[in-house]
């Protein structure tokens, strides 16, 4: 019987993996995107250094549940876009490998 069904292991298993790929790639365009419209904001000196504080503290406080959005983590978002917006050929491998991967290639 075990083998009967192995391979709709393997159909769920392939699946799972691509949907991970989907939300991680999904989630660097955001993050991006982010660090796009933040780095744009200050560069046009519409923004200082303090109104990313604000905009962490104002997630925070209109959306709770919502995770990863520190003043800390929008810095690495803006250093992130700031870092490779000059490769447009390259931001579509960004967006195959995960966050962390991209921040430790971003901070060396």
């Amino acid at each position: 019987m075990e083998n009967r069904f192995s391979e709709i292991i393997i159909l769920i298993k392939s699946s799972q993996a691509k949907a991970l790929q989907a939300v991680n790639a999904e989630l660097i365009n955001l993050y991006w995107n982010i660090g796009e419209y933040v780095s744009l904001k200050i560069e046009q000196s519409e923004w200082g250094d303090g109104v990313v504080t604000e905009m962490a503290n104002y997630i925070q406080a209109k959306e709770p549940d919502i995770k990863g959005f520190s003043d800390k983590n929008i810095w690495r978002m803006k250093q992130f876009y700031e870092t490779y917006k000059a490769f447009p050929k390259l931001s579509t491998a960004l967006r195959e490998i995960s966050w962390s991967h991209n921040l430790a290639n971003t901070m060396k």
